[in-house]
């Protein structure tokens, strides 16, 4: 009986001391997140960029900027609306225009979105500029870091906050940046519209 007391004293000592991995209120973050997995959206918005490839036509422009409207002038079809399609969709949408105009009989249309200035991520606090940035696809937690310039020295980095918006609901884990780039935790995809927030570091 005795034994099995001192046992569990023992016991005890190593979660109070953090020995057996268990996280503090000033430890790291638990290594398992639970968060849900990212959406990708390919749909294009305001500000986006994406290049059009027609077989045969050389000599036409590259690439498009959409306007804030959602519009694009496209030569032969002029202006046309592609906020909220998918690059298929806008391929399909820019073959039926210019066989419709009876400028080419059968083109091969294809897009390749450049940049998604329409979907972002937010980075806050104790990073070396702050800010909004265009979210690349398959974009991580870490890149979006080093995106902000990187943590200034005031940065917490073991206690790093991710909000996700799921529908009306949102959900923010802590994660430690340096686990992640130890590779004691993976890298987290983002989505569009996730924001970070790095605290600052008690002294």
């Amino acid at each position: 009986m005795l034994a099995r007391f001192f046992h569990w004293a023992f016991f005890a000592v190593l979660l109070g001391f953090g020995l057996l991995g268990v996280n503090g209120c000033g430890g790291r973050p638990a290594t398992r997140v639970n968060l849900p997995a990212p959406v990708e959206r390919t749909t294009v918005g305001p500000g986006d960029v994406f290049a059009i490839s027609i077989v045969g036509e050389d000599k036409l422009p590259k690439e498009f900027r959409i306007a804030p409207d959602g519009t694009v002038d496209v030569p032969y079809i002029h202006r046309i609306q592609v906020a909220g399609l998918e690059p298929q969709e806008i391929a399909d949408l820019i073959r039926k225009k210019l066989i419709e105009a009876d400028i080419l009989r059968d083109p091969s249309v294809a897009i390749d979105v450049k940049e998604y200035n329409s979907k972002r991520i937010v980075v806050l606090g104790q990073v070396q500029k702050p800010g909004s940035f265009p979210l690349i696809p398959g974009f991580t937690f870490i890149q979006a870091i080093s995106q902000a310039g990187g943590f200034n020295t005031m940065a917490n980095r073991d206690r790093v906050t991710l909000t996700r918006r799921t529908g009306k609901d949102s959900r923010t884990i802590v994660l430690s940046a340096d686990a992640i780039t130890d590779g004691s935790l993976p890298d987290i995809p983002l989505q569009a519209g996730d924001t970070i927030f790095v605290g600052e570091r008690l002294f």
